[in-house]
């Protein structure tokens, strides 16, 4: 359970980098500055590197309080186990940039987050962590995995 809630912390802050990146990047043409092929790739591969950990607190903290909620509520309604991580990861993403974003001094702490598009592609990373984690953690109902449809022992 610990690495399945670790792997999908990894995979929304890495997805989330891009987004940020991405976000960055067509602002800056907006502006009217050439942003070659390469220089995206270099400048995500960058931010992979060296955004991905710092968000990646981010997220951590936000899931470890929307995912105890998750878990109690989808065990009253289990069919929705998977869609309810994945909205408790996007308001685990959207709280943690509001709570933030209100205590600095700086207008945003991340960028991609002035602007509602990138707020809503930034908590939407929550929501494949959230899936993702619901995934891995799939409870066994009666000897079969309801997944694959085997039984197992």
């Amino acid at each position: 359970m610990l690495l399945s809630f670790l792997l999908s912390v990894a995979v929304t802050a890495a997805i989330g980098a891009v987004i940020q990146t991405q976000f960055n990047l067509a602002a800056l043409e907006s502006l009217g500055v050439d942003i070659p092929w390469s220089l995206r790739l270099d400048s995500t591969l960058h931010d992979l590197l060296g955004f991905t950990p710092v968000f990646a607190i981010l997220v951590l903290v936000g899931f470890l309080c929307a995912f105890p909620v998750a878990g109690a509520l989808s065990s009253i309604l289990t069919p929705l186990r998977a869609i309810i991580y994945a909205l408790a990861g996007v308001a685990a993403l959207y709280a943690a940039f509001m709570i933030i974003n209100s205590l600095l001094p700086m207008p945003t702490l991340i960028a991609a987050t002035r602007t509602l598009e990138g707020l809503a592609a930034m908590s939407a990373s929550g929501a494949l962590g959230g899936y993702l984690y619901a995934r891995l953690t799939k409870r066994k109902q009666r000897g079969w995995d309801s997944d694959i449809g085997m039984r197992f022992r």
